[in-house]
């Protein structure tokens, strides 16, 4: 198993990365990315990892983007979760996108801040029934003893709001915002001569370096 994994490889050879053709400000540069990401027949573009840290220890997992401005990068989630608690001890997080159809990866870093209790009202409201109330059934990251307490609880909360209640927010459920001070765009090529371009905010401007892969 060792010699067939270390096996794996594919030689990067769809497209570059040159400084003459990228756009000045990293939100545009990620905007025109994920659009081609979105063309590209990816089950769920918009999937990316979330780490954190948390007592010097590193964890991740996979979350989905819902939003992206000038202000930075949206995410929704349960405040009382692992990743939740996370944040609340230190607030700096990075996000990974992983287009593989594209060859390519973003990196982005930043500092993280709750949205505002309208925002993620907003965007609870516009999800299906069926997630509202997960949001409800689930105490995300806790221990419990097995599957039917979830099938349990959804049954109740789906008798208790029938077709025509609206399901409330949870105040525990709400959006993150990571605002961001450095992005890397990289695109694969060939021999492992990858193209890497960052962004760092220095200042109030957006400072682009070539990386060495």
């Amino acid at each position: 198993m060792k010699s067939e994994v270390a096996n794996l490889r594919i030689n990067y050879s769809l497209n570059e990365l040159l400084e003459g053709d990228i756009e000045k400000k990293p939100v545009d540069q990620f905007s025109r990315w994920f659009l081609e990401a979105k063309s590209s027949e990816i089950i769920e573009p918009n999937a990316m990892v979330l780490s954190t840290v948390s007592d010097n220890k590193p964890k991740s997992r996979v979350v989905l983007l819902k939003g992206f401005d000038e202000r930075g990068f949206t995410f929704f989630t349960n405040y009382l979760s692992h990743k939740g608690q996370e944040l609340a001890e230190n607030p700096f997080a990075s996000l990974t996108f992983f287009w593989d159809k594209l060859q390519r990866q973003v990196r982005i870093e930043g500092k993280i801040e709750k949205l505002s209790e309208q925002e993620s009202d907003e965007y609870f409201e516009s999800r299906p029934k069926g997630s509202q109330i997960g949001a409800w059934v689930s105490e995300q990251s806790q221990v419990i003893l097995g599957r039917e307490v979830l099938e349990n609880k959804q049954k109740e909360l789906d008798q208790k709001y029938d077709s025509n209640a609206k399901v409330p927010r949870p105040a525990h459920w709400g959006g993150y915002l990571l605002v961001v001070d450095t992005i890397e765009f990289w695109q694969g090529r060939p021999s492992r001569l990858h193209d890497r371009i960052r962004y760092r905010l220095i200042e109030g401007n957006w400072v682009i370096d070539r990386l060495s892969p």
